[in-house]
């Protein structure tokens, strides 16, 4: 069962958009509703919200709190989390705590060190409180709206945005920087849970490829402009961590429909962010168009403008090996065998310096 009621959400609904609110916009929370309460998830654990140093029943709670901002919050895994099932392709932790700088602190089970990183929340599956607002980006197989230009940002951004806008998220994920890596935390607020990768169960770990944070954080702004669908969105962030995957596969990942699917990856070929292999029936991803541009843009206008044909693995290769020496908030060249993915100014600018 939810955590969170219909009935809750429309009172935190009402205070959001006040006269705004008004029967149809109703009706439509309804339908948005239950259809994302009605779908099945594979959930890892409950999670419990800690927001300005009090603690919230759900993240709703936090929303509905106008003193709220969230500039330093904490998401913690109830129970323990050494024998959940469900962390494949994800990084157990126990909590993730969020700074205000934009940093967090991610606390592994059972203690230890904890690990810096830059924080970043990402909006999934959310309802605009308007009429006729069910069709957007984060309902399956929506068309982009031009009223949440922006779905990205630090965690204390994404509740000033959901208040003004405004919108009710219902899933969202966290997007955590780290040295070598992004880790990508998708969490149901409905149902409060943290949820297992979509590939879990239904895709070999063997067949997972490792991104630089750098290439990862130019998908993730990719997906943040909200001009893709929700599937849009998954297939490409599973085929960008992948040497390459088949629509059959990725139809058996996210349990659709095949014709979806092959809708979605053309689309994401049309759009020069993956390529097709006739041969083999292979998607891949095109890793260059994830790099920044010399002004600071997240696409390469060379790669944009090659075609797939002369697409090679030595571009890929070329790809990553920019991806490993260059900021994710800047784009400038890190230091010749530098560690850590930041550039010393933007560093003590989040403040891991």
């Amino acid at each position: 069962m939810p955590v969170v009621s219909l009935p809750e959400l429309e009172t935190l609904a009402g205070r959001l958009a006040g006269d705004g609110f008004d029967d149809e916009a109703r009706r439509s929370l309804g339908r948005a509703y239950e259809e994302f309460a009605s779908r099945r998830r594979t959930t890892i654990a409950p999670f419990a919200v800690t927001a300005d140093g009090r603690p919230f029943g759900s993240l709703y709670a936090a929303l509905a709190d106008p003193e709220v901002r969230f500039d330093r919050g904490e998401i913690a895994v109830a129970g323990p989390v050494h024998d959940r099932p469900g962390w494949e392709f994800l990084v157990p932790f126990e909590r993730i705590v969020f700074l205000d700088d934009g940093a967090a602190e991610v606390a592994p089970p059972g203690g230890g060190p904890r690990r810096r990183a830059i924080a970043r929340v990402l909006l999934r599956e959310h309802h605009l409180l308007r009429a006729g607002s069910t069709e957007g980006p984060g309902a399956p197989g929506g068309t982009p709206r031009r009223e949440l230009p922006r779905l990205i940002g630090a965690a204390n951004q994404g509740f000033a945005i959901c208040r003004a806008v405004p919108v009710l998220p219902f899933s969202v994920a966290i997007l955590l920087y780290l040295a070598e890596e992004r880790v990508r935390y998708e969490l149901d607020l409905v149902h409060g849970t943290v949820l297992a990768d979509p590939r879990a169960g239904r895709l070999s770990a063997a067949k997972r490829v490792p991104r630089p944070a750098r290439v990862a954080w130019g998908v993730d702004h990719r997906v943040g402009t909200g001009h893709l669908s929700l599937l849009s969105a998954r297939c490409l962030e599973v085929i960008v961590e992948s040497n390459g995957l088949t629509s059959v596969e990725l139809a058996h990942i996210f349990g659709g429909v095949r014709g979806l699917v092959d809708a979605a990856l053309r689309g994401l070929v049309d759009q020069k962010v993956a390529t097709y292999d006739a041969r083999t029936g292979l998607y891949h991803p095109r890793l260059e168009a994830f790099l920044p541009t010399v002004d600071g843009g997240a696409t390469s206008t060379a790669a944009a403008s090659t075609s797939p044909e002369l697409r090679s693995s030595v571009q890929e290769l070329l790809a990553a090996a920019d991806a490993r020496a260059s900021c994710p908030l800047c784009g400038r060249a890190l230091t010749p065998g530098s560690a850590w993915i930041l550039c010393d100014s933007c560093a003590q600018d989040v403040g891991v310096a």
